[in-house]
């Protein structure tokens, strides 16, 4: 979800800093789509456009009528950016479609339905479209930007707003500053009317009756934000449309993982089949997983270790085909699994492990690389670098086993030698 976009914007140098802490894919995250985002808000009073879901041809002219206006929006609901852009395995051509014509509705949804759209962010066999949003279009007068995320460095969520919305933000950020509010808030009291109705002011809603509309926007934006256990709520745009409405017209939600076990209604509304089918099987262990496009396989504990591994397999000419991170309570089961959806991955020509143990026993990872490599029958060259806690009973454990794993002494050695044997 993920995908996770939210910024602090003081300067650009900040908000590239938070968009470090906030933006990682590394982390298994919820990722809903479009109208589920769209539900979402307006359960929670926020202004969103009217809209219908289509999930069957059969169903596309009922829900046609549910709407009434004199343009339409047809998007095709994927995890994926550019789907503008995006093309379908029929040659039709875009994933999002607007129209004044009702029946040209019914043939976009008739092109998208069913077939596979093919995005820069998806693989070249693109991802089936199951779910169309054909949703009432606005005319939009003006464009505003919002944003609440927990933030870091001000230990706890912070309100983000600019009127220059629907557009890069960090663009704005760095070339104009001064379009940029932040305030910091207590988790306890959130937005209030004094902050709302600043914060408001800030972006342009002048006119006191849209200025109320906007109050109205934010608070309940704070209400969702607090209800769903996010870690972000960006809205971009916010627009004051012709006919004087205050509306949400596109949504980032990111959720806090942590909060699953208070969330359970909310996290079922994942669908499985959107995801990788090798992160939700690494899921299903506990494993943090993320397929790339390199050839080198990495196992790691430590979202940072993970990203420093990855880092200096570049440095060193190598490209990593995953970020997996076992985590800092791993067992030796979890290990092998690890080593499983590793080995099951045709481009990856090595494999990596990297631990550094602290709260885990190196001696775990170890045992678990033994069993792995056995049971799997590991035929690419495995790289293992340990240190920590029990790294010398470890590394003795490894040179008992008579395998053919090449050890190394730190990450840059590591990264060197599984670089040169994936050229050999």
């Amino acid at each position: 979800m993920l995908r996770f976009t939210s910024r602090r914007l003081c300067s650009a140098q900040l908000l590239n800093k938070t968009a470090t802490k906030v933006d990682n894919k590394h982390a298994r995250s919820l990722n809903l789509l479009e109208y589920q985002s769209k539900e979402l808000l307006r359960d929670c009073g926020v202004s969103v456009q009217n809209f219908a879901i289509v999930d069957d041809l059969s169903k596309a002219n009922s829900a046609l009528e549910q709407l009434h206006a004199s343009e339409y929006v047809i998007k095709a609901q994927v995890l994926a950016g550019g789907r503008g852009k995006g093309w379908f395995d029929n040659g039709f051509k875009g994933g999002v479609h607007l129209t004044k014509d009702r029946k040209a509705v019914l043939d976009v949804v008739k092109n998208m339905l069913g077939h596979r759209l093919i995005t820069k962010q998806t693989s070249k066999d693109g991802i089936l479209v199951q779910k169309i949003m054909i949703a009432e279009s606005v005319s939009i007068a003006r464009e505003t930007y919002v944003c609440i995320l927990m933030d870091r460095t001000h230990n706890g969520p912070v309100l983000i707003a600019s009127p220059s919305g629907g557009m890069d933000i960090e663009s704005v950020a760095e070339n104009s500053p001064s379009l940029i509010k932040t305030v910091p808030l207590d988790i306890y009291f959130g937005i209030d009317d004094d902050i709302a109705r600043d914060v408001s002011d800030f972006l342009g809603f002048k006119d006191p009756d849209l200025q109320q509309k906007a109050i109205c926007e934010l608070k309940n934006l704070w209400k969702l934000f607090v209800d769903i256990d996010a870690l972000q709520v960006e809205i971009n745009p916010l627009v004051e449309t012709t006919d004087k409405r205050v509306i949400a017209v596109d949504a980032k939600i990111s959720f806090d993982d942590n909060a699953q076990f208070r969330q359970q209604d909310l996290f079922k509304l994942e669908d499985g089949e959107e995801k990788d089918p090798r992160e939700a099987e690494a899921a299903r262990f506990n494993l943090n997983y993320i397929g790339m496009d390199g050839d080198i396989g990495c196992l790691v504990n430590g979202a940072g270790l993970a990203m420093a591994t990855m880092d200096i397999i570049k440095l060193n000419g190598g490209a990593p085909a995953n970020f997996l991170d076992v985590g800092g309570n791993v067992k030796e089961d979890q290990v092998y699994q690890a080593f499983r959806i590793l080995s099951e991955d045709p481009k990856v020509k090595v494999i990596l492990v990297n631990v550094f143990g602290g709260i885990v026993n190196c001696t775990t990872i170890a045992k678990g690389i033994i069993s792995a490599s056995k049971n799997l029958k590991l035929k690419i060259p495995l790289v293992v670098r340990l240190e920590g806690t029990n790294v010398e009973e470890a590394k003795q454990l490894v040179k008992d086993s008579n395998l053919q794993i090449v050890t190394a002494t730190d990450l840059d050695e590591a990264a060197k030698k599984a670089v040169h044997s994936v050229s050999m």
